[in-house]
């Protein structure tokens, strides 16, 4: 099982700007955790992601020792993707590819067209960094802007990428709106028909149906979830009103409660929760 832990989603749409050395204190006890990747900034446009500003000089404050996670940074056009390739302590970048057109404008302001062509960029230059790239499906559960959905859509997507030789797509519940039996249906489809890929889960969610949706992508054989400590999080690109990220801590729960926990540092993950409270009163 494959933990994601997210704080740059976390903290990407708050309106206060965190310090940089309080970002970088908060992500160095989180990769201490035991969590697989930590998914820690971006390299975007400061103007749409102010938050997300100092992802490089985070890097460069991060300690890493004793830490247990790679990390990841998302990029919205090729160009980022260039500027994260300079940093030898990043493994995966992400990319968000949406079944959305306008969504598709919104995060990335290119064209779905245009941004797979990309994708097929990005993976050219990622295996020539020894680098991995991630694929999330934005509005991957359904969208808000009453565009054409279904699974078949998402299907036909995965089809593409798979052609494109991307190994990790995470399907993406941009706003919230996943249900137990979709998400049910779209991994149990699409998991053995394509076996060389490697799914993952990145929900939004309210604490009252988290615990249900973790429960439908595990028994659907999803073994990658992103999550967010505290549910903290959401995609400001998306629309005002922000659906909370999974929280780290349902997750845990649910792992427990199947005896199927990776082997985290419970002490460390108590600190960072602790850390993260105190990051958002300050």
């Amino acid at each position: 099982m494959k933990i994601i832990e997210c704080p740059r989603d976390a903290m990407q749409g708050l309106d206060n700007f965190i310090p940089t050395a309080d970002k970088a204190k908060y992500i160095s006890a989180l990769m201490k955790v035991g969590f697989h990747t930590i998914d820690f900034g971006s390299f975007v446009s400061p103007k749409a992601i102010p938050q997300m500003k100092d992802t490089a000089e985070v890097l460069e404050l991060l300690d890493f020792e004793g830490a247990k996670s790679r990390l990841l940074a998302i990029v919205a056009n090729f160009r980022g993707a260039q500027d994260a390739m300079e940093f030898d302590e990043i493994a995966y970048i992400g990319f968000p590819l949406s079944i959305s057109e306008t969504f598709q404008q919104r995060n990335t302001n290119k064209s779905i067209d245009d941004a797979l062509e990309e994708v097929k960029q990005m993976k050219y230059l990622s295996g020539r960094y020894n680098r991995e790239l991630v694929v999330y499906l934005s509005m991957g559960f359904g969208n808000p802007y009453d565009e054409p959905y279904s699974p078949a859509i998402v299907a036909e997507f995965v089809g593409k990428l798979a052609e494109l030789e991307i190994d990790i797509v995470s399907l993406a519940d941009t706003i919230g709106v996943a249900k137990p039996e979709l998400i049910t249906s779209l991994f149990t489809e699409l998991i053995p028909a394509y076996p060389d890929i490697e799914f993952g889960a990145h929900l939004h969610s309210t604490p009252a149906t988290a615990y249900e949706k973790v429960k439908a992508a595990y028994e659907a054989g999803c073994r990658r979830i992103d999550t967010a400590m505290g549910g903290m999080g959401g995609c400001p690109m998306a629309k005002e009103d922000l659906t909370g990220n999974l929280a780290t801590e349902t997750l845990v729960e649910y792992l427990k409660s199947i005896d199927s926990l990776p082997n985290l540092d419970m002490k460390a993950l108590e600190k960072a929760a602790a850390m993260r409270l105190e990051l958002i009163s300050a």
